[in-house]
């Protein structure tokens, strides 16, 4: 099952972004043994201010796959629950995951009625690069209980 993260803007070339791009990179590298990644990192730029423009970006960008809308309202996992959850799409035949990451005013309600679920980091607003780079990290994670590696301590 191949495996997105679809941004609205720009990551820059911050620490932000290279965290993002090194968690990313890991996970393809681990997860093909186990039918997962790769993980590919989306940004898009919307050349229209407002939620509606990125949510059309956003939709034509995760047509055809499983998606997750990242929301501070959303659902929150374990990292071994989360883990199981992207296995279980994974089983069930999904053949690509993605998740949306909203730009300064969130997601549109669109993405969201258009999402199977939701995902949040907690009741915090988080930057936007941190959070893409915070779920990279976590994907990497998911891959790595999966594979039985040490990385990731109860």
């Amino acid at each position: 099952m191949k495996l997105g993260i679809i941004a609205i803007g720009k990551p820059g070339r911050g620490p932000e972004a290279q965290l993002a791009a090194d968690w990313a990179e890991r996970a393809t590298l681990s997860g093909r043994a186990l039918g997962l990644g790769p993980l590919e990192l989306i940004d898009l730029e919307p050349r229209k201010p407002g939620k509606a423009p990125e949510a059309e970006l956003i939709l034509k960008a995760a047509e055809g796959a499983h998606l997750i809308a990242c929301d501070e309202r959303g659902r929150t996992y374990s990292s071994r629950a989360f883990a199981d959850h992207i296995a279980g799409l994974r089983d069930r035949g999904e053949r690509r995951l993605v998740f949306a990451i909203g730009g300064a005013d969130g997601l549109d309600d669109s993405v969201r009625a258009a999402a199977a679920s939701t995902l949040a980091f907690g009741p915090q607003t988080w930057p936007h690069a941190l959070a893409r780079a915070m779920l990279a990290e976590q994907l990497y994670r998911a891959v790595t209980i999966l594979a039985g590696s040490p990385y990731h301590r109860d």
